[in-house]
């Protein structure tokens, strides 16, 4: 019998330190993929990207595939995948994700390992197509980066299945339709514009004139208690009001685990029913697992880790 999910965050590739992460979670292998008597894992997305030397992104893959197909593990889609789903989609003559430099260096890991097999890159994609947008399972929600409930209504109305179609991935990779925003805020989180003038750089070196917010975080008032990465000196813009848009998440809601925002330090839940896996293995932090068993409210104690 069943006795819980492993909730792993973003991997990036670090094929070795999932086995290793496995390994101390109980998980061995069988022959049909890693697998516990009595759990199964839920994997956050973003599997690939990062680590442009890497090269485990090809092992990674198809230890994750067979997982999810003999029914040991479930996964999301990240907003790796959904790009790279969008950078090998043509439409109208072009690719939907364009080919330029900096789209394809974020991409180059991947590209690395399966542009010269065809048949391989194939079956990764369509496993990626295969992956919901979102999971709601046995009394808790799964979702990369944000649970914004209008933004899943929106999906849900145009796909009942919780998967990319063609025609929602043409949609929601142009920029300006509700589907595209939508995506944004599932995938990506939360974003409010800056004024003008006032900008930063992200972990990669690119100037940004938004922030991406702490949408978890029910007792702020200004900006700048909610920007992020924490600690972001966004100027006379913190002191603005959280605009009304941004999603709230109840405190009497079912727990929900989250990817996507590079955490650092010692892994902890961020609400009493929120908590975050990402913590930054493609930057030399750690791959994280959160071990729920049936609890409401989250504890730090749940935290099992790898560097």
């Amino acid at each position: 019998m069943q006795s819980g999910y492993d909730l792993i965050g973003d991997i990036h590739g670090h094929a070795g330190e999932l086995i290793k992460l496995l390994g101390k979670l109980g998980y061995a292998d069988s022959g049909d993929g890693y697998s516990h008597p009595k759990r199964k894992v839920i994997f956050l997305g973003d599997f690939i990207d990062r680590g442009e030397h890497l090269s485990q992104h090809e092992e990674l893959l198809l230890m994750v595939m067979k997982m999810v197909e003999n029914g040991h593990a479930y996964a999301v889609l990240g907003n790796h995948e959904f790009n790279a789903l969008a950078f090998h989609t043509l439409h109208d003559g072009d690719y939907l994700r364009k080919h330029t430099s900096k789209n394809t260096e974020q991409h180059q890991a991947f590209l690395n390992e399966f542009e010269h097999k065809p048949a391989l890159k194939k079956r990764i994609l369509d496993f990626f197509w295969s992956l919901p947008m979102w999971l709601e399972i046995d009394g808790i929600r799964v979702v990369h980066a944000c649970w914004d409930k209008k933004s899943i209504q929106l999906l849900q109305e145009k796909s009942s299945t919780r998967v990319l179609s063609e025609d929602l991935l043409v949609e929601a990779s142009t920029k300006g339709s509700d589907a595209y925003m939508a995506i944004e805020t599932i995938l990506k989180g939360v974003e409010v514009p800056l004024p003008s003038g006032i900008n930063f750089k992200d972990k990669d070196g690119h100037v940004r004139d938004a922030v991406r917010i702490q949408w978890w975080n029910n007792q702020a008032v200004e900006l700048g208690d909610v920007a992020l990465p924490f600690e972001l000196d966004i100027g006379e813009a913190s002191r603005s009001s959280i605009p009304e848009y941004v999603p709230r998440y109840g405190e009497d809601e079912i727990p929900c685990f989250i990817g996507h925002y590079w955490l650092n330090g010692q892994p902890c839940v961020l609400e009493k029913n929120i908590a975050c896996v990402d913590y930054s293995v493609a930057k030399g932090g750690r791959l994280v697992a959160y071990r729920w068993s049936g609890e409401k409210v989250l504890t730090n104690d749940k935290f099992i880790s790898v560097e």
